[in-house]
């Protein structure tokens, strides 16, 4: 059997006794009844796969460590990594365009850095439609840094910000975190009478969502990641899962779509080692697919 080699482009890491993790904390929001089993040190250690998997990197998307000094979480990881990793810094993208710069100066000291993230989730309207955002962003672009987007796509008036934003700004890369959060009802490519997703606010929501994909995968400057499955649905169907990953591969294409973990949150469903396991096992990619989709688009996209 060949061995898949696995550059896991979205997982983090936690040290509770260093990191402030304020979203971690149980009077502090999403107040989730299984967020305890996550509350606890997580190192690359723990990475654990079969020898039908070669795990050759990983990119750290920032988790909170400390919101205000964001670079305290960078050298954290590079003082104690020793797997080859890139890592995206997290970022206010509210600040002031000088200070914003002044943080950005400093991030891109470290050498694992390659971009920046911060969530915009149900704040995205405000966000992208605010002129000091879109300065920042652009500073992000001339930085040559990746922008890492994260919010729903079902919504068209933030998906359509966010297109007017990569028109307007033509060097800026940005990766859509978590599919962008797809509904938990998908339109199979069967038989569905209108009247049948009408009838069904799921269904309507996940053709808003496979719309936002199509346009944004228009845009030769915007990539995605499938991960985050457990975030939606903590018992979530294969089926449901292949769905969204195949939508994305068959808008964006085979070379602008990863695969990732979203570990140490993968957990709330099943094990890092399952959860690889689940996504080999239900495609129908061919080997050579499946290398871009798990290894060789994150080593270029990454710059590893």
């Amino acid at each position: 059997m060949t061995t898949i080699n696995v550059i896991d482009s979205h997982l983090h890491l936690f040290d509770l006794e260093q990191g402030e993790y304020y979203w971690l904390k149980p009077d502090k929001p999403p107040f989730w009844p299984d967020k305890h089993l996550i509350q606890k040190n997580f190192t690359e250690q723990e990475l654990r796969l079969n020898k039908e998997f070669t795990l050759a990197g990983f990119v750290h998307i920032e988790a909170g460590f400390n919101n205000q000094q964001p670079w305290r979480e960078i050298s954290w990881l590079e003082s104690h990594c020793q797997q080859p990793f890139r890592s995206i810094a997290g970022i206010d993208l509210t600040l002031e365009n000088e200070a914003f710069a002044g943080v950005i100066s400093k991030i891109k000291s470290y050498s694992s850095v390659v971009g920046v993230r911060d969530i915009l989730d149900d704040s995205a309207v405000e966000y992208l439609s605010c002129q000091r955002v879109k300065n920042n962003l652009k500073h992000v672009a001339d930085q040559q840094l990746i922008f890492e987007v994260q919010m729903p796509l079902i919504h068209e008036v933030s998906v359509n910000l966010l297109l007017d934003i990569l028109k307007n700004t033509p060097n800026l890369q940005i990766i859509i975190n978590h599919a962008g959060f797809p509904p938990t009802c998908y339109v199979s490519e069967h038989a569905q009478t209108k009247q049948q997703v009408q009838l069904n606010p799921q269904k309507i929501a996940w053709q808003h969502w496979q719309t936002s994909i199509e346009k944004l995968s228009l845009s030769k400057q915007c990539t995605i990641k499938c991960s985050g499955f457990e975030m939606i649905n903590r018992q979530y169907q294969s089926s449901w899962q292949l769905a969204i990953i195949n939508t994305c591969v068959e808008c964006f294409g085979i070379n602008r779509v990863m695969l990732a973990s979203n570990f140490p949150l993968c957990l709330l469903s099943q094990s890092y080692q399952e959860y690889w396991q689940s996504l080999i096992d239900n495609q129908s990619f061919t080997q050579d697919e499946l290398n871009s989709l798990c290894y060789l688009n994150a080593k270029r996209i990454y710059q590893f």
